[in-house]
């Protein structure tokens, strides 16, 4: 029974000394081993890599000196390895080796000893690796602690699932939850819109690798009570791969992103009121050509829509007849001629014959809703050139707080909109163009009088009018009412009125 049982364990030591050298040749660290008189006992593959002596040729020598070490760094290296003999835990140095073709190698190294069965220091291990490539992976894992803490742009970890895996503050502060709440939920919960182009983007990193610029998306968080719903964040994109693995294996992108929303509308905002003037200025040199004033304010029109609006119309107002001696006009706010300042409008006092200024201007002189009648508009089905009306003097069914009235009343602009439900018939109710939804009504203003109103309009494609719409709108609508002023804005929308001329 003895041969066999040493048998056994002559098979079993075989058998733990093969699975030592595998996993020691396995390590991505090089690793020597020295016994407690200097002996080398281990070197597996990756020492060999770095320093080119083989396994064979190292094996069995005693100490490093004279073909690892130079005589110089000799003494210091073996003083430290004793040291590590003697002291527990690790040891950290950083020792200059000699390759085999003579080159010097700056070395990290991490020493401890090898303690036998009853706790006797029976060696040293030493398992080092190039001072650069560990300056490499501790750069890799500073700048990942820095990104995921300090970085002023939000940095997402998106696994293959194209779900947040690591979330940094900065990001966790533009998607307004915490970095907790957004790991692992669907990037659907997150964003009312541009999740479609954001998960695009993702896949195409992880299929193809990053792309080789940033990209701009526009996106709408789900969080409510936003002052500007939708965020345009400026983004890149890194695949990120396992280096443990033979061939490249995704594990996910690394989305790096900045909300540069106020500066993206900052440069909209220029270039818009660039094109503006522009529109303004061309409009003006081509309405200087053309003979007549009224086609003048048709070429105003016509260069107002491009970029601004689906539809335009110029609506004149012809003064209604007095109403009856001692009777109460149902509107008196209305008035076609005023002066703007309780004045009247030149031409045309305003005042009876033979009464003495700032006395009572008696009856009459007081009117009721203007009647406007179409002069200009834009064709509502294929795109041209705003079209004149014939001069018929029929008077447009507005209803009585129609939003033309109240820019006729207040002298100014007034923005309406069908609202998010859009209901049938909403623009047919108003006698405008089927299919418009945002309307911006202006006064047309010359000479201290109000001639009528230009109506611009939106189809769904659109936004609604905001206040720098209805500044644009104003200005086009001060020129369209000089030229129409210029060919007489009375004769134009139909009989004029005795003081309006």
């Amino acid at each position: 029974m003895a041969p066999a049982r040493r048998a056994t364990e002559q098979t079993d030591e075989s058998a733990d000394s093969g699975l030592l050298a595998a996993l020691l040749d396995g390590m991505d660290a090089a690793l020597a081993a020295f016994a407690a008189d200097g002996t080398v006992t281990h070197w597996n593959h990756e020492a060999e890599r770095i320093l080119g002596w083989t396994t064979t040729e190292a094996v069995g020598r005693t100490g490093l000196t004279g073909w690892a070490v130079r005589k110089e760094d000799a003494d210091g290296i073996e003083a430290a390895l004793a040291a590590a003999m003697r002291s527990p835990g690790r040891q950290v140095h950083e020792f200059a080796l000699l390759t085999k073709d003579g080159r010097r190698v700056l070395l990290r190294t991490q020493s401890s000893a090898v303690r036998g069965p009853g706790g006797r220091v029976v060696g040293v291990y030493c398992a080092f690796s190039e001072v650069h490539t560990q300056l490499d992976l501790e750069r890799s894992v500073a700048l990942a602690e820095a990104l995921f803490e300090d970085a002023s742009w939000g940095v997402v970890l998106i696994d293959a699932d194209l779900r947040p895996a690591v979330v940094n503050a900065h990001a966790g502060r533009i998607l307004g939850v915490g970095r907790t709440a957004l790991l692992g939920r669907p990037l659907g919960e997150l964003l009312a819109q541009g999740v479609e182009e954001l998960e695009c983007a993702l896949q195409h990193v992880l299929a193809e690798g990053a792309p080789p610029a940033t990209t701009e998306l526009w996106v709408t968080l789900r969080s409510e009570g936003a002052e500007f719903p939708r965020r345009c964040w400026r983004s890149g994109f890194v695949r990120l791969a396992s280096p443990l693995a033979e061939e490249p294996v995704p594990l996910g992108v690394a989305w790096l992103f900045q909300d540069v929303t106020d500066t993206k509308r900052a440069e909209q905002e220029s270039s818009l009121l660039r094109f503006r003037a522009r529109q303004l200025h061309r409009a003006g040199r081509v309405a200087a050509e053309c003979p007549d004033p009224a086609e003048a304010a048709a070429v105003h029109l016509d260069f107002a829509l491009a970029g601004f609006a689906d539809h335009g119309l110029v609506d004149l107002a012809t003064t209604p007849l007095p109403a009856p001696y001692g009777a109460v006009a149902e509107d008196e706010a209305y008035d076609a001629c005023d002066t703007g300042d309780g004045a009247p409008a030149a031409g045309g006092t305003g005042i009876p014959p033979g009464s003495a200024p700032g006395a009572d201007a008696g009856p009459g002189t007081r009117h009721g809703r203007p009647k406007l009648v179409r002069t200009l508009a834009s064709p509502a089905g294929a795109p041209g050139p705003a079209e004149r009306l014939p001069a018929t003097g029929i008077p447009v069914p507005y209803a009585p707080r129609h939003p033309v009235f109240q820019a006729y009343e207040r002298r100014g602009s007034v923005r309406t909109g069908a609202g998010p439900a859009s209901p049938e018939g909403w623009a047919a109710a108003r006698h405008w163009p089927d299919g418009t939804v945002h309307g911006l009504c202006v006064a047309l203003r010359s000479r201290g009088r109000t001639l009528g109103v230009a109506t611009f309009l939106r189809t769904p494609a659109r936004r609604p009018f905001d206040r720098a719409d209805a500044d644009y709108a104003e200005e086009v609508a001060a020129r369209i009412a000089a030229a129409l002023d210029l060919a007489g804005a009375a004769a134009l929308g139909g009989a004029p009125s005795a003081h309006c001329r």
